[in-house]
């Protein structure tokens, strides 16, 4: 019984000893205090009134700039719309590219014309193929015998004959232009091409795949006959 008296007393006293302890250190070491003078504040809310100027100036000309752009449209709203049209001409392939790219040549086998083969037509397959490596290999514009290739462009079998854009091809050789994005690109082409296993596909046909050294402005011509339209339908004006 005596035990458990000592016991709790001592276990009292200790948590006493502890307040204590702890309300000496806090009256030892009080809260730090803000000891600058009154011309030290004054700087420092001086210097962050200068930020406050400085950011209304830069929204000031922000403003400017937008009131200017606004302006700009309404004076200039034929421009933009023309120059909004030539844009989505170039985007469609109805206007002549001069840039960089790579001149592709199809050429029938020189042992086939030596022993009097007939040389036959290039297979619509073969040649949605190539195309779709090209475009794999980041073309920008590509043009088959002369054809502009658009997102309308068909490859396809008539009468025998292969076409693009319902236009029969030449008979081997014919050369396909290749526009890239800038010279770099075109290198980078044709590295790709001549590293590839697709020139083999064309020597099965009984074809050569000749790839040129890339050049820095080859003339791409446009598409030259009128775009179809499933979708999308003239308004006429007062609707």
């Amino acid at each position: 019984m005596k035990r458990n008296m000592y016991t709790r007393i001592t276990i009292v006293l200790f948590i006493i000893g502890l307040m204590i302890a702890v309300q000496y250190n806090t009256i030892q070491k009080p809260a730090e205090r803000d000891t600058r003078d009154i011309w030290a504040i004054r700087e420092e809310l001086a210097q962050e009134k200068q930020r406050h100027s400085a950011l209304l100036a830069e929204i000031r000309s922000l403003h400017e700039v937008v009131d200017r752009y606004e302006q700009s449209e309404k004076v200039n709203q034929q421009a933009a719309l023309n120059e909004t049209l030539n844009r989505l001409k170039l985007q469609a392939g109805l206007t002549e590219v001069i840039g960089p790219g790579v001149v592709l040549r199809v050429e029938p086998a020189p042992e086939l014309i030596e022993m009097g083969y007939e040389i036959k037509e290039i297979s619509p397959d073969l040649l949605t193929q190539l195309l779709n490596t090209l475009f794999k290999n980041n073309a920008t514009n590509v043009s088959i015998d002369g054809n502009r290739v658009v997102q309308t462009t068909a490859i396809r079998d008539i009468n025998g004959k292969t076409t693009v854009n319902s236009i029969p091809l030449s008979s081997p050789s014919f050369e396909i232009f290749v526009g890239t994005s800038d010279y770099k690109a075109a290198q980078k082409m044709y590295n790709s091409l001549q590293a590839s296993t697709f020139i083999d596909s064309f020597y099965l046909d009984n074809f050569n795949l000749v790839i040129e050294e890339p050049i820095e402005q080859l003339q791409i011509p446009a598409f030259d006959q009128p775009l179809t339209n499933d979708y999308l339908a003239e308004v006429k004006k007062g609707d």
